[in-house]
């Protein structure tokens, strides 16, 4: 719902709020510049009568003196010499200059106001202030759902370029864009008579007692009131001794006898003309010249999330698939039906429809929310994401219910291959609800519930085998996005271990390889590509059109791109890998995983891992710059022969860049596994915890079901468990 809510406004509407944002930015800097011209004297220090006496003997002619919102005060004056307007000194009354409003200021604020337009254009900026309120509160829901809940909100963003700038400049501007839609909505209904009138009161008029006037110093409504009150005031027209004094304040206006100094008449503004003001003064940032800013700074990022915006949905679009032989629902062997919240899956149920098509099946892909009796298919299989905080995604939003209405008709067999990512508590969580449905439905079972990390090709690939199995046939997956924008990296060293043990593993370092022709090479040079420890470099060995991920060691400071790898029985990659000599090169790509660094703060760092797991682990201690306390759990197989970065943890211990260091071997006497150690040591782990600490856990798949198993043993007499610290943030998982 959120999708289509923030769609539909943000497609029709983008250039129109993009032109009135950046308008608004503009103009949002004139309070801030009107305020540094004025020195605003104390509240006591010069009232209004005063004020206008030096203004009157400066200027004998003034007719009106109004004080803009900035303090800025601007005296309006005729004679015969000279009429014009000019800006005096709120304490001598002294002519400081002319006042000329900005040309430029006036042209954008009737951009701003109605698009240089009459009232048409008022009402199609009415139109684009509800829009962007509309954009800007279902895109902070969005975001919301997408981080896993409100409380989540502020978490780290992943995805495309586009998808995290959008993201993270969405919810920086959120408060100043929902209070500057807002404030200029009512002023748009207000303006259109849609809300009351909320312009000043208006005292009644009056006549003067027609007696000598008294010198405008001496007024005694006048002097009781602070200049800071002022709004405007109007002397009376010099030759009438009938006309008053007007004065406007915040409160409302008063007519002022000029022969006796009282107060004639007055009107009091009612409470929707206060509110008025505050809205105007909210909108416009008039008097709060630190406000304008703010919402100047919120506006100014609109056009950038205009532009964003649309890349995101261009990319969406592309990026769902043109399914090749789709034959028709109800006369397919096999329907494939995928949940996809951004087109991702999409692409992986392409080259799964493709695969099965070449094996000789009729094979229909569609969207989850066309799920029907389809009546020759023998086969189900449900490929989707899980949206948020365990949620459906868009195209498989009324699977359930839909499924739930089906008509009792034979129900063919069914496997479910979930895609998330092991960093968010719900991981596959709306894959494996769909899984028991179909279960409960009566269907039969073909694989269990297959999960897919981080659109992890390899692991697709496997999935595809187990199902080939089952179909007799051999199912080669071999899904290629879109293709990466690859570099060329030089082997520059490498530390080999395990090879006592039979498990082949090295420590790589990599360096850009050597410009190639291309001019901006020539020019620039090879450079590595930015990224920080704990993000992701895929490898392309040569002959593979599947990259293989590993998690980084190092960050783009450091020089070079470390790695840890470790030969896999035909593993293509690292077999290629832990081969490479020195000065070999490889193509790689790196893919950011923000959701897997240290939190910001001072609080403790728990850090476990197995075998290569190390890596990102050795990284964050690495860049521990600020010592906060970081204590490791390492698991390996025998101390002589695979403990990987034992003098860097041995350096790192002296530097206090590591608290301590905690390890457990398998192939020793004691035969212990890292999970083992963290329940010999709960006590210790249990501190940490307590004082705030965050889990990072790095490695294989079972080791990491371990640690959690063992971690919800430690952690139950603090009343705290695994799924927990996952919902705050403080226990985050890169697991293979």
């Amino acid at each position: 719902m959120f999708r289509t809510i923030h769609s539909i406004p943000g497609l029709l509407a983008a250039f129109l709020v993009a032109v009135m944002a950046a308008a608004g930015a503009v103009l949002s800097v004139n309070p801030a510049l009107e305020r540094l011209q004025v020195a605003v004297p104390a509240r006591g220090e010069v009232s209004i009568a005063d004020l206008a006496g030096r203004v009157q003997a400066a200027l004998p002619g003034v007719e009106r003196i109004e004080r803009k919102p900035s303090g800025l005060l601007v005296a309006t004056w005729f004679d015969p010499d000279r009429p014009g307007m000019a800006t005096v000194d709120p304490r001598t009354g002294a002519v400081l200059g002319p006042y000329e409003p900005s040309a430029f200021a006036r042209w954008m604020t009737n951009l701003h106001r109605k698009l240089l337009l009459d009232d048409t254009g008022r009402i199609a900026v009415g139109f684009g202030s509800a829009a962007m309120l509309i954009l800007t509160v279902s895109g902070t829901a969005m975001l919301a759902q997408r981080l896993g809940g409100w409380r989540r909100l502020f978490g780290p963003i992943r995805g495309t370029a586009s998808q995290r700038i959008h993201g993270e400049l969405g919810r920086a501007a959120m408060a100043g864009l929902v209070l500057s839609t807002l404030t200029g909505l009512v002023m748009s209904l207000s303006a259109f008579e849609w809300l009351p009138d909320g312009s000043p009161a208006e005292a009644p008029a009056t006549e003067a007692s027609a007696g000598p006037a008294l010198p405008v110093g001496d007024l005694a409504a006048l002097k009781a009131v602070d200049l800071r009150d002022l709004r405007e005031l109007s002397f009376p027209y010099p030759n009438d001794p009938t006309d008053v004094f007007t004065l406007t304040t915040a409160s409302g206006e008063a007519a002022v006898d000029p022969a006796t100094g009282a107060v004639l008449t007055s009107a009091e503004n009612g409470a929707w003309q206060t509110a008025t003001q505050w809205i105007y003064a909210l909108h416009t940032g008039e008097g709060l010249w630190w406000l304008a800013l703010v919402l100047g700074a919120s506006s100014a990022v609109v056009p950038v999330l205009t532009g964003t915006g649309l890349a995101i949905w261009v990319a969406r679009r592309r990026a769902r698939p043109r399914i090749a032989c789709n034959v028709g629902a109800q006369s397919a062997d096999t329907v494939i039906l995928v949940g996809s919240e951004g087109n991702t899956t999409w692409g992986f149920a392409g080259t799964l429809h493709a695969a099965l098509t070449a094996a000789g099946y009729r094979v229909h892909t569609g969207a989850m929310n066309d799920v029907a009796v389809h009546r020759q298919a023998e086969r189900l299989i449900v490929l989707t994401a899980t949206y948020g905080d365990g949620e459906a995604p868009a195209s498989a939003r009324r699977f359930l219910d839909r499924l739930d209405r089906l008509p009792v008709a034979p129900a063919p067999s069914f496997a479910v291959l979930g895609f998330g990512d092991r960093g968010f508590a719900h991981y596959c969580g709306y894959a494996a609800e769909v899984d028991a449905a179909l279960a409960e439905s009566g269907a039969t079972r073909l694989l269990d519930l297959g999960r897919v990390d981080r659109q992890s090709a390899q692991a697709f690939a496997q999935w595809g085998a187990e199902f080939g199995a089952v179909l007799n046939h051999d199912l080669t997956l071999a899904h290629v996005p879109v293709p990466p924008k690859t570099c060329r990296l030089r082997l520059v060293s490498r530390e080999d271990y395990g090879l006592a043990v039979d498990a082949p593993t090295a420590v790589l370092r990599f360096a850009p390889a050597e410009p190639g022709p291309s001019l901006h090479a020539r020019l620039f040079g090879a450079r590595l590509p930015r990224f920080e420890a704990g993000d992701l470099v895929g490898m392309l060995a040569p002959g593979s059109t599947v990259a293989r991920f590993y998690s980084l060691a190092s960050a783009t400071r450091d020089g070079v791109l470390e790695i840890c790898v470790r030969r896999h029985p035909g593993g293509l990659c690292s077999s290629f890998l832990t081969d490479l000599p020195v000065g070999g090169e490889i193509d790689a790509f790196v893919r950011a995983n923000p959701g897997f660094r240290p939190a910001p703060g001072v609080a403790p760092v728990i850090l476990v891992g197995a075998g290569t797991g190390i890596g990102p682990l050795a990284g964050f201690i690495r860049h521990n710059d600020g010592l906060r306390p970081m204590h490791l759990w390492f698991g390996a197989r025998n101390p002589a022969s695979d403990f990987l970065y034992d003098r860097d943890l041995k350096r790192w211990l002296a530097e206090r860049r590591l608290s301590g260091l905690h390890t457990a071997f398998s192939r020793v006497a004691d035969r212990a596994h890292v999970q083992d150690r963290l329940a010999a040591d709960a006590e210790t782990v249990r501190a940490l915890v307590a004082k705030g600490a965050q889990v990072m856990v790095c490695g294989g798949r079972d080791m990491a079901a371990g640690v959690a198993d063992a971690l919800g043993q430690v952690l139950r007499p603090l009343g705290l468990t695994v799924e927990l610290l996952k919902r705050e943030g403080r226990y985050v998982e890169d697991v293979y």
